[in-house]
């Protein structure tokens, strides 16, 4: 069986990393556990390094962080539907926000629970994903103000999710202004203004982020040490927290084109042919793992000297050229993982996971 692997020094170093970072910039900062899936032994590291706010957008994640230390404050990151406004009140103690009635339905919820929960109002920046329109932002807190159980404790956005808008001075200081209009014409404090996600820490790393945005919501970085802005690994940082290992459960030398009539695969694709690979052949290597667990355009094979083919629902097909590493039935294979690539994993329930040093 294929298994994933958590390097837990690599990721002790990520968050020390980013940690001293949020320190010297006085701002206050969550991890995102999404990417994990709620894995038991995966969390516990993240409780482990001394996390003190895990964010998520599954409620039964949220669920498992309580049960590992009650202490933690947890975070619901995506607006709540209304069958599930009651779960979300139990095991989340803050839920980021940008409907007036679901808010009405999280104070009722509160209320019937004897809770106070704490909301952040998202707000529009240009990424058209969830948020209140800036002119209608006012009026949107005159009315929750007076709901009863519930603690505005921010505003916030989210840049890059949807549509790639990438965050800008400009937009943050827009955000920042935001927060200082309601305070004044409200007289109430809003302690966070949270605008800073994984793709928000160039700007703070290059001293551009405006100091009104004191609060980060940060998986991605943490887990890939990546820049999102370069595409590459901030220097410092480790790039390999989490690997892929999968055995070679066949290997042969084969043509390199298929023979007979094509048609499209399963996953409606088509074979473009190269003539010019006629009669020429490869060693070819299937290993255990294929379309249901990850999609291969988000693997990267540690060994850069071969190829993946393609995959089917179980299985991934790699080309070794003339196999110069001599791989063998039976030896694993190992791969980096792009996020989308270690979410698919990790979601899967035919991948072991396992914590290393």
């Amino acid at each position: 069986m294929a298994y994933l692997t958590l390097n837990r020094t690599k990721l002790k170093h990520n968050f020390e990393f980013l940690k001293q970072k949020f320190n010297e910039n006085k701002v206050a900062w969550g991890v995102v556990s999404k990417l994990l899936c709620g894995n038991r032994l995966f969390l516990q590291e993240l409780i482990n390094l001394g996390v003190d706010e895990i964010h998520d957008s599954r409620i039964s994640n949220l669920a498992m962080v309580k049960k590992l230390n009650p202490e933690v404050q947890t975070v619901y990151v995506k607006p709540v539907s209304k069958r599930n406004v009651g779960k979300m009140v139990e095991f989340a103690d803050v839920s980021l926000n940008s409907e007036l009635e679901t808010i009405h339905w999280i104070s009722e919820e509160a209320v019937r629970q004897g809770k106070k929960h704490k909301i952040i109002i998202m707000v529009e920046t240009g990424d058209l994903r969830e948020g209140v329109m800036g002119e209608q932002l006012v009026d949107f807190y005159s009315d929750v103000f007076k709901l009863p159980n519930i603690e505005i404790i921010g505003l916030g956005t989210n840049l890059n999710c949807l549509n790639g808008v990438m965050p800008s001075t400009d937009k943050l200081i827009q955000l920042s202004l935001y927060k200082q209009i309601i305070e004044l014409k409200f007289s109430k404090e809003i302690p966070w203004v949270s605008a800073g996600t994984s793709v928000t820490i160039p700007l703070m790393l290059t001293q551009q982020l405006p100091k009104g945005i004191n609060h980060f919501r940060v998986g991605e970085t943490l887990y890939f040490g990546v820049d999102l802005f370069e595409e590459k690994v901030i220097e410092g940082m480790h790039g390999d927290v989490f690997e892929l290992h999968a055995e070679i459960i066949e290997m042969q030398e084969k043509p390199l084109l298929p023979v007979g009539n094509l048609a499209a695969n399963p996953q409606g694709e088509v074979l473009e042919i190269d003539e010019a690979l006629y009669g020429q052949t490869s060693y070819r290597a299937i290993v255990d793992v294929g379309l249901l667990d990850v999609d291969p355009k988000y693997l990267i094979p540690s060994d850069e000297a071969i190829e993946i083919l393609g995959a089917s629902s179980d299985m991934l097909i790699i080309n070794l050229g003339k196999n110069p590493n001599d791989y063998k039935v039976g030896d694993l294979m190992t791969f980096d993982l792009k996020y989308m690539g270690a979410l698919g994993i990790l979601n899967s329930n035919y991948v072991d996971k396992k914590v290393i040093d």
